[in-house]
């Protein structure tokens, strides 16, 4: 067994979009990164398909803006929930504008194509060390590390690791979840369904929008994904034949009065468990989860990935203030605290809309479409991203809400002028002047006026003269006084 000396900050293990998330956000913190994945290379089969203006910002903050929407499209049309007669029960709204996060609030996209870009820039820090081919097979914590066994497929040599932190992005089987022995609540919804992805190879006149088929005979669900990428989800009913029902000519006889297979090329074709679970246990010492790993979520809402890479957005900063010494690892049992209970919202929410697309009695679903039709074929909208318990101030308005992006006078958005940052976000810089003095020796606190109308609104209506943020950009809470000030940047890490 070959055995490293070596001390990592972070060991990560998975290497998908979550993992590689977080090994770009803790590699430009200048933190050592270990990462550990069982496999060679990127899985080259389409599989999360959407993200939302929030993970925009997060790719933002790793400089890669302009490179994903060169491989993403924005949700212009967004998605329209129909039933067997081909109405218009419900839509959650799509737009091009530019939302609160400074961007289109719904993009599409190709997996591999994203995970290129993020491997890129986790690789491309000298200090993060990348081990692919190679599984973890043994984690022992001890009072001042976690020792780690991993196995080379290619070669079967065993090496052994020393870190201070383990994150699991290991998916839905994590072998670090099962060692920390937290368990999964199931949230209400397990249900298989096909999954078809196709390649177009003409033009076929398809709708723009997300289609939520809420049909009880056979409840399905189309994508228009990105360039010729389109894709069917079709639920698995009782009598089906699993064997049977993957066979291309019975899948595109399901898919006939759409497509066929002159028009495309079929790309890929699995039966999927949809689930809805969250670990009980985030964390347990030097342990803890992201992504699959933690919670998983029914694809209703498109919002399974953008749930672990919220995870790492959240998690980074905590362990990069933790390790260069400026907090207690106690920071760590803010994590699953906040986290949690967006997730549990989140998947909620997905849940809910489940409940309308699976409807497979007929009785039942002329019911849900009476009460849907007296609602007026109402738009919906992501609720605004709430954190729970945890590090920041609950006694003021706004605290623990994702604060949106607006720009200075030169046009620079909020999160290109703070960098990874806390930040103090004002209007009028005579009047904070005034309070400039508490900021006195804080450098990881960066002060940012903005002459915005936006913002004046916003502050006005919290009625507060300044607002703190995280590095994650959610508000740590906002005041109008000095002492208020200093109460808040008493929290700071």
């Amino acid at each position: 067994m070959k055995t490293e000396n070596e001390l990592y900050d972070v060991a990560i293990v998975g290497y998908g979009p979550v993992g590689a998330t977080l090994a770009g956000l803790l590699g430009q913190e200048g933190l050592k990164v270990l990462v550990l994945d069982r496999e060679a290379d990127i899985y080259p089969l389409p599989r999360a398909i959407h993200f939302d203006g929030e993970v925009m910002r997060i790719f933002q903050s790793l400089g890669l803006k302009d490179k994903v929407l060169e491989i993403s499209r924005p949700g212009i049309h967004g998605m329209h929930f129909v039933n067997a007669e081909g109405e218009t029960l419900l839509v959650r709204a799509g737009s091009n504008e530019s939302g609160p996060n400074g961007c289109a609030n719904n993009y599409y996209f190709h997996q591999p194509q994203l995970e290129v870009l993020l491997r890129e820039k986790a690789a491309s820090h000298e200090n993060v060390t990348l081990r692919l081919s190679t599984e973890l097979i043994g984690i022992q914590e001890q009072s001042d590390c976690v020792e780690l066994t991993a196995q080379n497929h290619n070669t079967h040599a065993s090496s052994h690791y020393r870190v201070k932190y383990v994150v699991g992005c290991d998916g839905a089987r994590s072998f670090v979840r099962n060692t920390m022995n937290s368990p999964m609540e199931n949230l209400g919804l397990r249900q298989q369904w096909l999954v078809f992805d196709v390649l177009l190879k003409q033009n076929v006149e398809l709708p723009p929008y997300t289609i939520q088929h809420c049909d009880p005979a056979r409840p399905m669900t189309y994508c228009n994904v990105v360039d010729n990428r389109r894709r069917w989800e079709i639920m698995v009913m009782p009598d089906d034949n699993l064997e049977e029902l993957v066979k291309p000519e019975n899948i595109w006889k399901m898919l006939e009065r759409w497509i066929n297979p002159e028009q495309a090329d079929l790309e890929r074709a699995v039966i999927y468990t949809f689930n809805s679970l969250i670990a009980q246990g985030w964390r347990k010492g030097r342990l803890m989860l992201a992504g699959d790993a933690a919670h998983q979520t029914p694809p209703f809402l498109g919002q399974g990935l953008c749930a672990g890479i919220r995870d790492a957005a959240n998690l980074y900063w905590k362990l990069t203030s933790i390790i260069k010494g400026n907090a207690s690892d106690t920071l760590l049992d803010t994590y699953e605290s906040e986290r949690s209970a967006h997730v549990h919202e989140v998947i909620g929410l997905a849940v809910y809309l489940g409940s309308i697309i699976q409807t497979t009695d007929p009785d039942k679903a002329a019911e849900r479409d009476r009460k849907l039709r007296e609602d007026g074929c109402r738009e919906f909208f992501m609720p605004v991203s709430q954190l729970g318990e945890g590090l920041w101030d609950s006694q003021r308005k706004a605290g623990g809400q994702l604060f949106f992006q607006p720009r200075n006078r030169e046009g620079i958005a909020l999160d290109d002028l703070v960098g990874n940052r806390f930040a103090i976000v004002h209007t009028d810089k005579a009047g904070f002047n005034k309070l400039e003095d508490a900021l006195a020796e804080r450098a990881n606190i960066v002060p940012v006026e903005l002459d915005n109308q936006e913002v004046g609104n916003w502050l006005a209506e919290k009625e507060a003269e300044f607002v703190v943020l995280r590095p994650d950009r959610y508000v740590l809470g906002t005041g109008k006084n000095k002492a208020q000030l200093q109460a808040l940047l008493s929290l700071v890490p």
